[in-house]
This record gives structure tokens, sequence and C-alpha cells, in this order.
């Protein structure tokens, strides 16, 4: 025992923050808060060190030009020779000469249904990673990342280690383990070697350097603020292959399938429909369907490589680490002709430090980890609340529960009426978020694949609880059997089409650059599933998870007969009513007021009520519509059926077109239909991703709906008085003091189009009226800094406070444009006021495109605070995001003049080059309202 505690404690020594006390009595340790964090830029000798601009700016421009791609070393194959994106083509099911010139799938062919019936599975809801208590005291795990193996389909490759992924046995052996081994740091580890390094070697038939961690070394890329904002929670997690899944995650369920509609006689105790799954996920499977092929390692990539979907459930003031393992083939061609075995993870729209943001060209390789980790702090931290003594900024905690938390005197903290408070501006109090791939040129392919999770923010205002009724918590649908963190009635949803082979195997098409039409809608992964609720209101937390299409979502009951407002098809004896509904996030953030769509306002000034009455704004890629209904109102009862009804068209990739008329898509006069042809069966006439998607079974309830009433909440409308505030906007676009703090505000413009694109990069980003560059990371386009240091605290203000105009370059598309890092508020779209939805929100996509409630501009306020380093813009469609509108941008730290290097990873570690910044990236353009209007 003495034994085992001196080597805890030698380890402890190394691995624990610099300057933390601990003080060791055969396993019990005590900290005290830690020295504030050596923020300065990396000394000259670092090999992420910065430099001064180069002296001929424009030729370091023009050399990036003629450079290699920036991924190149992402292609490497045998004996030396370098592969390029043709390589990760080779086993596509429909290379482009077998293509046809149909749209749905784009280029594709109709995705056979192996005989499924819509609405005859179980919708499966997320699962959650369940991240646990980091201690420097857990033992070194014995079994190391498993390597790739050969093994039997559809799980394994029968004849290639490097086509083939981890045993599934040895995976699950290997997540069970407690704890992280090697034990995180602040610096990259670069003493560990890749376990994988024989397999790699073998392969590439050459010696390689590569190291056990992926992020890049250096101070540059160490975690900022490590010991302030060190990790008290943490999980792995590893991106791998498609197989079943173990239960291996039953345990770290915080519903335990025990309480709630979690617990045995519950809604969702039985996980996939099947006997064998009550209260465990053990025997998932990837497939779309029951009556659906399975689908293969190589088809599928996901979180742990298993379904159900992935959920992170995170608390305000508890930092979190993810150590993010690269499971993917060796060989960049395994993978059925399209995604890139390297990767690199983007919290979507986490407030959180470069070297955790997911940034681009900070991808890693197969055998590999990166370490993520996400402060989880209020932004505002700095300057606003810094002596956390608001109870609106805190988090939600179980009786007794002493917690360590940086607060106005950093220590551990016992909960104190459910909550304990935390530093920053409640203000920025942010709700329902994902996260996903970045790799450059390639996200659409890896999100599309599986790489994709849902998170969920708890704080004091947002609990998980509604049975708190303490006048801070907003009491969202949700249920009361835990403290905190309850789902009975709070349910992720993510959207996505798809398309499939003739095999059922998931099919991409990489050689269209307009974006990429499935012609099959999955809801978590489901074609057409069902979901029972109860009658009480419920929230959807609904994320666009596809590569390039948007969604207009209706919601409607089925009446049996034809008293309903919109009729059936002919001889159903159907009909249908509308199902009302109100926003109340936007984004990853909740609003001011909530919105209803019920058809009581004009919510975007059309002169028309009905076009939003039960029917969601047009919904942008990555965009989430956070949404109370109540299954107890507007004649709903038990027994009923609800649908999801998507009404959106799209004829390509490149937008949407207007929405069919909600009563054509019920009675089925707008219908796709498969027809056959000279080149094979083709949809005609319309979009097969039009119509039902998800379907709603209404059970009775016998508990009491503690719930809010977001009615109480809506905004000012004719005969009605502006109602209560959930959380204010920091800023007012018609308060005259807010106008004058944004005269001052330093202006940027990003266009968006084709402008200087080229066949093989057709969509750039022009910024402040300059040339429109394809993306390359190397590239700086522009550059904020920070208005204090780091730890300047007691600074009043936002920060950094900027205004980002993002306009549309051209006709006949849409984009939205994703900025990372900050939310903003919109001020205008198309010179007009916003919308309802948009009017009292705080916003992450902004988007823009010729459909009428797209509009050709939107200005947004934006700040920047805490955290340096690299980050990017973007369209989300990511098909345009990979060919090429995506740009770089970094936050400086106060005074900083020299810029920081790109970091270029291949098998035999990172190395840093130089960067080159455009002429306007300080100074955008210019200051005051008139800025922009001089481009």
């Amino acid at each position: 025992m003495e034994k085992k505690a001196r080597h805890n404690l030698k380890r402890l020594t190394l691995l624990t923050p610099l300057g933390v006390l601990l003080t060791m009595a055969l396993g019990t340790a005590t900290l005290r808060a830690s020295p504030i964090d050596d923020e300065r830029q990396p000394e000259p000798t670092d090999p992420s060190a910065y430099y001064d601009e180069p002296a001929d700016e424009p030729a370091a421009l023009n050399a990036i030009l003629s450079m290699p791609e920036a991924n190149q070393d992402s292609f490497d194959l045998p004996n030396g020779n370098k592969g390029s994106r043709d390589s990760t083509r080779v086993e596509n099911q429909l290379p482009p000469a077998q293509q046809t010139s149909f749209n749905y799938p784009t280029n594709g062919k109709p995705s056979p249904l192996f005989g499924a019936q819509p609405f005859t599975q179980q919708l499966v809801l997320f699962e959650e990673f369940g991240p646990q208590k980091l201690d420097p005291t857990t033992p070194s795990a014995p079994l190391p990342f498993p390597p790739p193996a050969i093994g039997p389909l559809p799980q394994q490759d029968p004849t290639s280690a490097a086509r083939s992924a981890p045993p599934s046995a040895a995976l699950d052996a290997f997540l069970r383990q407690p704890g992280l081994t090697p034990f995180p740091s602040q610096y990259s580890n670069a003493v560990d070697r890749n376990p994988w390094q024989a397999q790699i070697e073998y392969f590439l038939n050459r010696h390689i350097g590569s190291s056990a961690e992926g992020r890049p070394p250096g101070k540059g890329w160490s975690h900022q603020r490590w010991n302030e904002f060190y990790p008290q929670n943490a999980y792995k997690t590893v991106q791998t292959g498609a197989r079943v899944n173990g239960g291996i995650r039953d345990t770290v369920q915080m519903h335990h399938y025990a309480v709630g509609e979690f617990g045995p006689g519950g809604l969702y105790h039985n996980v996939a429909g099947v006997p064998a799954t009550d209260g465990t996920s053990k025997g998932v499977d990837a497939r779309f369907h029951p009556n659906m092929p399975v689908q293969k390692h190589n088809s599928v990539w996901t979180f742990d490589g298993t379904l159900p979907p992935k959920l992170l459930m995170v608390r305000y003031g508890q930092p979190v680490l993810m150590r993010h393992y690269n499971g993917l083939p060796i060989d960049p061609g395994a993978n059925m002709g399209f995604g890139l075995h390297t990767i690199t993870t983007h919290e979507h729209n986490g407030h959180a430090p470069a070297e955790s943001d997911g940034y681009a060209n900070a991808f890693f390789f197969p055998g590999q980890y990166y370490d993520y980790r996400w402060p989880i702090q209020l932004a505002g931290y700095d300057s606003i609340n810094t002596d956390a003594q608001d109870p609106r900024a805190a988090f939600p905690c179980a009786p007794g529960e002493t917690l360590w938390t940086n607060d106005g005197s950093p220590g551990r903290k016992t909960c104190d009426h459910g909550t304990i408070k935390i530093r920053g501006d409640w203000r920025e109090t942010m709700s329902t978020h994902w996260f996903h791939d970045h790799m450059l040129d390639f996200t659409a392919q890896n999100v599309y694949k599986g790489n994709a999770a849902m998170m969920n923010y708890y704080s004091a205002l947002d609990r998980g609880n509604e049975s708190v009724n303490d006048g801070v918590n907003l009491r969202f649908p949700s249920g009361s059997a835990l403290p905190w963190g309850n789902r009975d009635y709070d349910v992720n949803l993510v959207v996505a089409d798809k398309a499939w082979d003739a095999n059922g195997q998931l099919w991409f098409n990489p050689f269209n650059t307009d974006g990429f039409i499935g012609d099959q809608v999955l809801v978590n992964w489901q074609w057409k599933p069902t979901l029972d609720v109860r009658a009480r209101s419920y929230r959807f937390r609904i994320l666009n998870g596809s590569v390039s299409r948007y969604y207009k979502l209706a919601l409607v009951r089925e009446i049996k007969g034809s008293s309903g407002e919109f009729q059936g098809p002919k001889g159903s004896g159907v009909s249908y009513a509308r199902v009302p509904f109100h926003m109340i996030a936007n984004d990853g953030n909740i609003m001011e007021h909530s919105v209803p769509f019920d058809g009581s306002m004009d919510l975007d000034a059309d002169g028309d009520k009905q076009n939003h009455n039960a029917i969601l704004p047009t919904q942008g890629i990555a965009e989430r519509f956070d949404i109370i209904v109540n299954f107890a109102k507007n004649g709903i009862k038990p027994g009923d059926k609800i649908f999801f009804v998507n009404l959106l068209v799209h004829d390509d990739g490149k937008g949407p077109k207007e929405p069919v008329a909600l009563a054509d898509v019920l009675s089925e006069k707008y219908l796709a239909v498969i027809k056959q042809s000279s080149k094979g069966p083709q949809w005609d006439k319309g979009d097969p991703a039009v119509g039902k998607i998800l379907q709603l079974n209404v059970k009775a309830y016998t508990g009491q709906d503690l719930a809010m009433d977001p009615a109480l909440y809506e905004p000012a409308k004719p005969g009605k008085a502006e109602g209560l505030v959930m959380i204010p906007l920091k800023i007012h676009r018609d308060n005259a003091a807010d106008k004058a703090l944004l005269a001052q505000a330093r202006h940027r413009t990003f266009t968006f189009g084709r402008s200087d694109g080229t066949d093989e990069a057709p969509w750039t980003v022009k910024t402040d009226g300059g040339f429109g560059f394809h993306m390359d990371p190397r590239r700086l386009n522009t550059a904020t800094q920070l208005a204090s240091g780091p730890t300047d605290a007691g600074v009043k203000g936002f920060g950094t406070l900027e205004v980002w105009n993002i306009k549309l370059g051209g006709g006949g598309w849409s984009h939205p444009v994703h900025v990372h890092f900050e939310e903003g508020i919109i001020l205008s779209r198309g010179g007009k006021a916003p919308p309802e939805w948009e009017k009292w929100a705080r916003k992450d996509v902004y988007r823009i495109g010729t459909e009428k409630d797209g509009l050709d501009s939107v200005e947004m306020a934006i700040n920047f605070r805490e955290f340096a380093g690299t980050y990017m813009e973007h369209c989300h469609n990511t098909q345009h995001e990979d060919n090429s509108m995506l740009l770089r941008w970094d936050i400086e730290h106060p005074g900083q003049f020299q810029l920081m290097p790109t970091p270029l990873p291949s098998w035999d570690g990172v190395r840093y080059v130089s960067s080159a910044a455009l002429p306007t990236f300080r100074t955008g353009d210019g200051f005051g309202p008139k800025a922009t209007a001089k481009k």
C-alpha cells in the first residue's frame, strides 16, 4: 500500500499543474489554487515561436499559391509515394463515368429500401459519453491503444491490417479502463511513440517518427491557461469504423437506466425496441433500419465506432478533457471511396482556446490521440462578474457535492441550494452544441461518415431540472428525477440526409463541388423512425447535421376523417392539423424572448402570419433550433400521431429552392417517385427528401408537468405587452448607447461566392474587398487583438468589439456562414431588421442566400475575449468549405506584432512553416458604420 502511494506521489509531482501544492497521505490528496499561467508568447528557441511579418508581403502571399497542398502528407502511400485527393476516391461505388445526371442523390441513383416500411422502428436516443473525474492517482492502464488487425467483415478487413480496424473486443477492453494513460499535460506529448508504429511502418515501408499525441508541439499549441482551467473531468473515445455496441457506456449514463423515463417501465428504458436492449445499448448495430444491411467498418466512422450517436453533457465551471483517439485505417484509400483518415475535432461553437478548437490544419493520424481541453467557462470571465457573485452565472450540482471551481477565490466549493457560482457574463450562457470533424478539404466527407456528436451545456439558467423554481432556473422541459441533466422530456435530434449504394452501404459523391444532396433523411441515423412522447411539454434540440441540405420543418397532427385543416392523400381517410410550438434557442443560445410559431405574429414582416404557423424557418447546415411543444394542448390527446415534415426542396447542393406548400406535401400532390429511364431508375416529380421524417406517438402522462410556459416569455405583439425575458442580449441594435458603441468598433467585410475561383476550388471568400482566395492555412486573412491580457481581471466591458458584414457574392447559391469561437448579435439582414427568431438571438451561423428568408447580407456585432490563437470562418455547406470556402483568422495577444506560424502535420510529426497575411488583416474596413460602405 505504501509503495503504491509513493509511486502515485511521484506521478502526481510530475503530472499535476505547475505550482499546485499537493500533499499525499497514503492516497489522500489536497489541492490548493495554482498560480497564474505564463501566457507570454513562445521563446525564439520554441518550435512554435512567432516571427516578424515577411518584408515582401505580396511575394509571400503569391508564394503560397504555388506551394504543395497543406494536407498532402495525409495521403502518404508505400515506398515514399505521395497520394492526393484522387487516392481517396478509388473505391467509390459511383465514379463519374458511372454516375447519372440526376439530382437525388447528387448524380447518383435512388437508395434502395430493402423492403423497409416508414415508421416501423423506434428512434434511439443519444448515448452519453459520461466524462468522469480526472484523477492523477489512477494507476496507469495496462492495455495500450489496440492496433488494427485482420478480421472478418463487416467490422474488420479479412486481408490487410492497414485497411482494417482494431478488434472490437480489444477496443472495448481499452475503453473500459479507468483514467487516461499517459496522463494529460499542458504541452503536447512528444515523448511517447505512436502505438501503431509497427503497422504503419509496414504499410509505408519506411521508418516514421510519429508521437503518441498529434497536437502540434511547443508553447504556441500548448493548452492556454492550463493551471487556471485545469480539467476536472475527462473521457476517451475512438474514431473508428462501424461495429456493434458493446454496452461499455451503460454505467456512465446519468440516469443509469434506472430513473424517470429511462428507468424500468419508462418510455426509453428499452434502447432500440428489441428486448435485448432493455436498460442497455449493448447489441445496437450500425444500420439505418432493421431491414437494411449493417454498415461496414469503412462505410461509417463514428465515435466509439458505435450507435446510438453520442452526447456530451457538461456543466459550466467544470473544464473537461476529451482524449480523441484516431482508430481509422492506416491506408488512406480504405474508405469506400470517401473520407480521409486524418481528423481534427471542432467544438461548435465553444468558448475554447485555439489549440482545442479543431483548426483544419491541426489534424492527427491513425494511432495517435489529441487531448482537447474545453474550459466550459462563460465568455467575459476576465471582465464581467469577476467576483462570481451573480447567481445567474452558476452551474447546477447535487446536494452536498463539492467541486473545484475557479471563482473569486479558486478552490473547492460546496453545492449551495443546487448551484455553484462562477465568473463571467451570464448573458453568454450557451446551451445546445455539437462537435465534429474539421479536416482540411475533407470536413464534409468525414462528418457525413459519422464524425459528429451533440453536446448539452448545463447552467443555473438551463439546469435540466424543471422542478427547481428558484427565480433563476428557466425550467425548460426535462424531468426532475436527477438534480440536473434530466433528458426524460428533453430530446436531441440530428437530422441529416444520406444516400446508399445497391448494397446498402453509405455513399457520397466527392466529385461534385456544388454540394451533396442525399435522397433519404435520417433522424439520429435512422430512416423514418418513431418516438413515443408523453401528453405534456417537451424540448427538442434540433440540429441540421447535413452536408449541403437545408430544412424547413413543420409539425402536424394526424386526424381520422376530414375535419383537419389539411387533407391527406386521396382515399387515406385522414387529415391534418398544425401543432404550434415556441422557439426558445437559436444555435447554441437561449433567446431573450421565446418566439411563437402559432400564427399569432408576422415573424418576418412579410405580411403572412401563416407561413410560420407550426413551420420553422429555413434551417441551414449546422444551425440548431430548440423548440418547446406541448402534447397536452391544441387538441392533442393520447393515441395521436404527430409528424415532423420537411417542406424544403433542393435541385442541387448550391442552395434550397422555395418550400412546397404544407397542404401539397400532406396531400401528396407533391410526391417524388422513381421512374425507369435509359440510364436506370431515377427520381422524378420532385425532391424525395420532402415529406414526413419522424413520427411521434402520444402516450398518457400521469405525472405533473412542471416546465415553464413559453408563452409568458413572448415578445411584444399587437394587443399584448412584452413578456418576461429569458437571457437578455448584451447589445440592442436600436439602443442609442449601443449604437454609439458600435460606431467605434472596427468593421470587416467577407464576401462569399465564386470570385477568382477555379474548377478545383470554385468557392472563395473575399476579405475586406480583396482578392477571392482559395483556402490555405498558411494565409492569414484577419486578426483581431484582445483588449486586455487573459488575466487582467476587473476590466469592465465586452472586450474587443467588432462589426462583421457577411455578404453574398453573386446569385444562385446560399451559404450558412460559421464564425468560430464567439457568438454574434445580428444587427441587420439585407439592410433590414432581422426576423423575430434572429432579433432576440445570439448566433454562430449566419445564413445568406437567394431564398426569401436568406437575403444577401448579414451584419453582426461580435466580441473577442479570454483566449488567443488561430481560428476559422467558413461556409457550413461543407462541400463549399472543402472546395474552398474557408479562411483563417487569428486572435492576437495585446501588443502582438509577430505572426503565428502554421503547423503542417505528417507521419513524422508536426513541423511549422511561415504564414503570410493579407494587407488588411489588422485594419479591416476601418472604423464606424461608413467603413463597409466604402467597399
